[in-house]
């Protein structure tokens, strides 16, 4: 486990890292998760395991610290990453993120181009205000009283089930229901206006049973590889992990060429 700073107060952001060579590979959870849950096996894949991989726990959730004055909007998300790939002297790295990570991940590229080579995106959110049946627009439709102290977030875990309830109990009632909440706000520009605007290469990944791709062309016509994966929903790296691998396996070799 590594760690650095990430406010001036002292709070720490962490991670897990594998040795190995060529340009490292950063994996980032999405919301209520924890990423060696969520990549371990990803990470570890014989096709994978021979290249630096750091697997980082976003603020407020895993093994990261949770300061109560921090903002954890996307942007602010993407600042803590971008400390922790500062302090472990990584640039260039692909990064993989799922759902909220994803976004993370695009805002970084954004923000610090000089940190990443090369996207690998699972069902990232893109857009401002998710629909009502996501996790982020049932936790932000409390207030963030109600869902810290007015039991909420009880009621949420329940609601969860016991695989993702397993790591949002781990997270902060208050970094949770923030992060929710940047879901909703989204970012100025937004998630797809940066992502259509990067150049380095681009794979977005959606389950089978996810249903449509909103902006589908447009993403394609921008030159994102969008990949639909079979037999997999939400979870992708869960629901099809070879498939996950094969896609991260691809995406690194268009950033070699």
């Amino acid at each position: 486990m590594q760690q650095t700073r990430f406010t001036e107060g002292g709070a720490h952001i962490r991670w897990t890292e594998s040795a190995g060579e060529g340009p490292a590979r950063v994996f980032l959870h999405g919301l209520g998760a924890a990423s060696a849950v969520y990549f371990a096996h990803i990470a570890g894949h014989p096709a994978l395991a021979r290249h630096r991989s750091l697997l980082v726990d976003l603020p407020g959730f895993g093994i990261s610290d949770r300061p109560a004055d921090f903002g954890y909007r996307l942007e602010d998300h993407a600042d803590a990453v971008a400390a922790a790939l500062d302090a472990a002297g990584v640039t260039g790295a692909e990064v993989v993120g799922h759902s909220m990570g994803g976004a993370v991940a695009i805002v970084l590229a954004a923000r610090r181009p000089d940190l990443v080579a090369s996207l690998v995106l699972a069902e990232a959110n893109l857009d401002p205000r998710p629909p009502e049946t996501a996790g982020s627009s049932g936790i932000a439709a409390f207030t963030e009283e109600e869902f810290v102290h007015g039991g909420a977030f009880e009621r949420v875990l329940e609601r969860v089930g016991p695989k993702w309830g397993a790591t949002m109990r781990l997270a902060d009632p208050v970094a949770l229901h923030r992060s929710a909440a940047g879901l909703m706000r989204g970012t100025e520009p937004t998630m797809r206006a940066m992502l259509l605007a990067l150049t380095v290469p681009r794979t977005y990944l959606i389950g089978e049973h996810s249903g449509e791709l909103a902006g589908h062309q447009g993403l394609v016509a921008a030159g994102v590889s969008v990949v639909t994966v079979p037999g997999a929903g939400h979870n992708i790296m869960f629901d099809n992990a070879y498939a996950f691998v094969e896609a991260i396996a691809r995406n690194w070799s268009s950033q070699s060429v």
